[in-house]
């Protein structure tokens, strides 16, 4: 919103404060003015002239040759090569030593031979930017009105003696898109008093309604629509002062009767709309939504099609105005134009909204309407340009209006105690303090044992709630006056939750070891669907999909990954290790919203480590990513409870796969994806593994403790057991251990041999063993009793022998 500071003096006394003060105020009362602006900053020297004679420059076409009266002894003598300068204008001279915008200074010249005394301008020369400048100066000059005295500041004639201040409004602050909104706050901030515009209209003794009938079928979309009749009207420029308010706010003048409806617009923030009564076609306003594929031709000379959520006014059969928005071309006032049907209107926000975004039209008038205008200035605004157009006009208006009236206007009524403003102000403020700053506001109160209930104006739509009117307490009292507290309370630290700190801890540890963490998309396809979950469920489908690739939510996360590592395998990188931990959703029946469980889910592929200096690759295999598993398992201090079983699973190798158990409960899988698989994504051998993150993570974990360095030394012993190939390692281990007993300390698996002079069927797989006691030095018959022990223990429940 742009507020002349001059025409904002007509409504509140500014005695005292200049516009830079009056801005910061402004600002600092909570409506931000983004910047002030000078009219006439850097113009000087610029008079009224009038032109004496005109004369065809002697040796240039396009060249006049005037002589110009300025108001000294002599007329001088101007080239000038607008091509609308004639004899007997009065324009604006810049005279020899003015400066013009931009620092352009005049100074004497001689043109194809004439000598040149000044300059006369155009109003874009003077500083008006070129979309204000009415069309018939667009191209050359500008004229003054005869009345005009000779020799004044031009920039004073032309109302440029002002500064505009640019109010930032937020979308609640609609009342003041009108300069009395922008009087009633500035009086509020100041402590004066609001002086309003008077309406006197001298009507005919001819009835408005004798000539036009007003009918509102939406009266949801418009409960009120107030019709005036103005004849005899004289279309012409309208005054000085009025199309300088306009072009100071960014609208360009037109003629004296829209120019009264812009004008009235800025004043009263309601928008109004001019009709042709003779264009109209009848005596009838119908208005109503309209019909789909109806079409009208706006003032724009464009034709758009409306459709059923579009509000029009029409003359009972066709529209003449897309409502709100902008008038029809067929009812367009015109030079010719004697009787106007004024309109003005309180139209609902929405389908004005509708109709602007449809048709790409945002104008003055819809801006407000979208925001909410006041219902109690619809009828007032009327009368305002009926004034107005009766004596800029020459125009007799008609007695009455004529209305279509559905509206119930109540003023809301707010409370809010003293005690509440106090407490979430800071402040210490009593009653007769909140009552003077409501009074200010012009807001009826009245107080009830500590509680003070306001009356808000219709011109405040922005108030409904107790805490707005705080608000007003506080900005008025003054932003800066309220004291700079500490909170005050007990505050706890934040931290994560022991769930989510484990979390973060098999980040670090997957990405310390090598792996990139992925985030991929939770939707995926009817045939990834099922892919690798650890538990069959139906799949979750969405009701509406982006598409069919994305139409169904993830049962497990290990398809995406491979998605991601053929994307990146067909971009050279065919070495690549990654992990995500995300939600796969299992379905629970139609009825019931599906579960959401955390996995954690990698996949590695290529080359696990290169060294090219010493010629050495290690392509990942199933022991790799294993030996990943067992590292975070040990990290978060389960590792003594899992367990690795060979399994066969759809989509993995059927020879290189383990279903992982914790605590004997299954919990995920690591494995080679098939050979198909891999075909089918264009992959190197790749090894992929998933866990129930949540079932790891809650899993109870034994306290740490701290064990010494063992002082004595150990006793090692390597056997190599022949067994069914079909017997797992890990069996075997979990005998050892278990018959070891406290002095067996460490078991590992060294070799694996399935070769010649091995019996068919048959396997030798090697374990070392280490005994120790932390407090002495075992003896031999000690470590020999208990590796007895393992080696029956083996014999009995697994079958294995030593191998000779």
């Amino acid at each position: 919103m742009y507020v002349s500071y001059k025409w904002l003096q007509e409504y509140v006394d500014l005695t005292g404060v200049s516009p830079e003060e009056l801005a910061e105020k402004i600002t600092k009362s909570g409506i931000e003015v983004e910047g002030v602006e000078v009219l006439n900053k850097g113009i000087s020297g610029v008079v009224t002239g009038y032109v004496l004679e005109r004369e065809q420059h002697p040796n240039a076409d396009k060249l006049n040759k005037c002589l110009v009266d300025i108001g000294a002894e002599e007329p001088v003598q101007i080239i000038c090569g607008a091509p609308n300068v004639d004899k007997g204008q009065k324009v604006a001279v810049a005279t020899v030593g003015a400066v013009l915008p931009g620092n352009f200074k005049i100074k004497k010249a001689k043109l194809r031979g004439e000598e040149s005394n000044g300059m006369i301008c155009s109003l874009q020369e003077l500083g008006f930017e070129s979309k204000l400048v009415a069309k018939e100066f667009a191209e050359g000059i500008y004229n003054f009105p005869q009345d005009v005295e000779v020799g004044l500041d031009a920039m004073e004639q032309l109302h440029r003696d002002d500064q505009v201040l640019e109010l930032g409004l937020t979308p609640n602050r609609a009342d003041c898109l009108s300069m009395l909104g922008v009087a009633y706050e500035v009086a509020a901030i100041l402590g004066r008093e609001v002086k309003l515009p008077v309406s006197q209209v001298e009507a005919s003794s001819e009835k408005a309604a004798d000539y036009i009938q007003v009918t509102v079928d939406a009266k949801e979309d418009n409960p009120l629509y107030v019709a005036k009749l103005i004849k005899n009207v004289k279309i012409g420029p309208s005054p000085l002062w009025m199309q300088a308010r306009l072009t100071a706010a960014g609208i360009r003048p037109h003629n004296n009767v829209v120019d009264i409806t812009n004008y009235i617009l800025l004043e009263y923030g309601q928008p109004l709309h001019a009709f042709d009564y003779d264009r109209l076609g009848s005596k009838e306003i119908l208005v109503r939504r309209a019909k789909d594929g109806e079409e009208i031709v706006t003032l724009d000379d464009a034709k758009r099609k409306l459709t059923a959520d579009h509000l029009v006014i029409t003359n009972g059969e066709k529209p003449v105005a897309l409502a709100g928005v902008m008038g029809g071309a067929n009812s367009e006032v015109q030079t010719d134009t004697t009787t106007v049907l004024l309109e003005s209107a309180y139209f609902i926000g929405a389908p004005i909204r509708k109709a602007s975004k449809d048709h790409g039209l945002r104008s003055e008038a819809s801006a407000r309407y979208e925001k909410g205008v006041d219902p109690n200035r619809v009828r007032a605004a009327a009368e305002r340009a009926a004034q107005l157009l009766a004596e800029y006009a020459g125009g007799e208006v008609l007695e009455g209006s004529v209305e279509a009236d559905s509206l119930t206007v109540e003023p809301a009524v707010v409370s809010v105690t003293l005690e509440k403003i106090n407490r979430v102000l800071g402040t210490e403020l009593t009653m007769k303090n909140v009552e003077d700053i409501f009074a200010r506001l012009q807001f009826e109160t009245t107080t009830d044992n500590g509680t003070i209930i306001v009356t808000v104006p219709t011109r405040r739509g922005d108030i409904t709630i107790e805490e707005d009117l705080i608000e007003e307490v506080g900005r008025l009292y003054g932003y800066d006056n309220l004291v700079s507290t500490l909170p005050i309370g007990s505050a706890t630290p934040g931290q994560l939750s022991p769930y989510q700190n484990k979390r973060r801890m098999v980040r670090r540890y997957l990405e310390g070891a090598g792996l990139y963490q992925a985030v991929t998309y939770s939707l995926t396809n009817e045939a990834k669907a099922a892919q690798y979950a650890l538990e069959n469920r139906d799949p979750v489908r969405l009701a509406m999909p982006m598409s069919e690739d994305r139409s169904i939510l993830r049962l497990s996360i290990i398809p995406q990954l491979l998605e991601v590592l053929k994307y990146n395998a067909a971009r050279q990188h065919d070495s690549l290790a990654v992990y995500e931990t995300g939600a796969v959703f299992l379905a629970n029946g139609s009825d019931v919203l599906p579960e959401e469980r955390e996995h954690l889910a990698g996949a590695v592929t290529g080359l696990w480590q290169t060294h090219p200096w010493q010629g050495e690759k290690k392509p990942v295999d199933f022991f790799v990513v294993k030996g990943i598993l067992e590292g975070l398992f040990d990290k978060l201090g389960v590792a003594s409870e899992v367990e690795f079983r060979q399994s066969e699973k759809d989509g993995l190798h059927p020879g290189r796969t383990a279903e992982i158990y914790l605590s004997g409960t299954s919990v995920g899988f690591v494995g080679q994806t098939h050979p198909t698989v891999e075909k089918e994504y264009d992959l190197k051998e790749t090894y992929v593994f998933e866990l129930s993150l949540k079932a790891i993570l809650e899993a109870e974990v034994s306290p740490l403790h701290y064990v010494t360095i063992p002082r004595f030394p150990s006793i090692t012993r390597d056997i190599a057991l022949v067994v069914d190939k079909e017997k797992a390692a890990g069996e075997l281990e979990s005998i050892i251990k278990e018959a070891g007993g406290a002095l067996l300390k460490e078991v590992q698996v060294f070799d694996l041999y399935e070769g010649e002079r091995m019996e068919p069927g048959k396997k030798s797989i090697a374990f070392s063993l280490k005994y120790f006691d932390p407090e002495r030095t075992l003896t031999d018959e000690e470590v020999v009793k208990a590796h007895d022990k393992v080696l029956n223990a083996v014999k009995e429940k697994a079958g294995a022998v030593l191998r000779g």
